[in-house]
């Protein structure tokens, strides 16, 4: 990579530094701060860093496949903090997914990093939302294993970030817009306090998780005007090399379509839905 100093107080250098920490408290506080100051750091652009393939972060119990997350019943209290604790694994890798996005991708606009920015700040305090939730039930992040799905996609296009705009944010992330409501559904039913508590939380969630996919989707069609690429074909392609799960129903069309989604993609995901049934 080309290296050239690093400016004192520039955006994605910081973006970087909070990339590294492990502590997860200590990241979101680093987050935090660097996203009081949005609207006022300088940033470098052009500037290539060197920094980890992996981001810093605690030590889980394990780290598994996804199929072999242990399912537990939210009618329980360890089943409840467990499903928690998984909403608030993807949150945390959330931060280090927009954390990537800022310091990993060169060249791109001002506005594409303080974007990214924002999506980082939030994401950080839907982490601290359920973190301070699980402790509220007697857990904490890190007291269940976890699976590694969404960073193992991050790492994937780590060196395209077009295919890291249509496979991340408008693929992975997105598929939180479908669940969401499902596990809302699934904590109403439960009908405890820290049931409806959760499902406040994730109220709150949803509602900025839609302005996260819609940032994705546009920085990834801005990239295809730029780069003179045809979205829909780039797409297939990519979803085909990098093995992109493919979104399943039922989809949260009204929340997909707020967060950019055109009605022809709309319409091609349920044909394409039906078609595997």
């Amino acid at each position: 990579m080309r290296k050239t100093r690093i400016v004192e107080m520039e955006l994605r250098h910081h973006a970087l530094q909070a990339f590294e920490i492990t502590d997860a408290d200590a990241k979101v506080m680093a987050v935090q701060a660097l996203g009081s100051l949005r609207g006022t750091l300088p940033v470098d652009c052009e500037q290539s860093f060197a920094g980890p393939k992996t981001p810093g972060r605690p030590l889980l119990p394990a780290l598994v496949e996804p199929k072999d997350v242990p399912r537990r019943s939210p009618f329980t209290a360890e089943g409840h903090a467990a499903l928690v604790h998984s909403i608030a694994h993807i949150e945390f890798n959330a931060i280090n997914l927009a954390l990537d996005a800022i310091w990993r991708f060169a060249n791109m606009p001002d506005t594409y990093y303080r974007d990214w920015l924002q999506v980082a700040l939030e994401e950080s305090q839907h982490f601290q939302a359920l973190q301070s939730h699980l402790q509220s039930c007697g857990y904490s992040y890190g007291s269940f294993p976890a699976h590694d799905g969404l960073w193992t996609m991050c790492d994937n296009t780590r060196r395209d970030v077009v295919a890291r705009m249509a496979l991340v944010p408008r693929t992975l992330e997105a598929r939180g817009l479908d669940a969401t409501p499902l596990i809302q559904a699934k904590l109403r039913k439960v009908g405890s306090p820290n049931s409806l508590e959760a499902s406040r939380i994730l109220d709150t969630i949803l509602s900025e998780e839609i302005g996260h996919v819609a940032i994705g989707n546009r920085w990834f069609h801005w990239l295809c005007q730029r780069d003179g690429i045809e979205p829909a074909a780039f797409y297939a392609r990519a979803a085909l090399l990098y093995a992109a799960p493919r979104p399943k129903p039922p989809f949260n069309l009204v929340a997909r379509k707020q967060a950019g989604f055109t009605d022809a993609e709309l319409q091609f995901m349920q044909s394409s839905a039906t078609a595997q049934v």
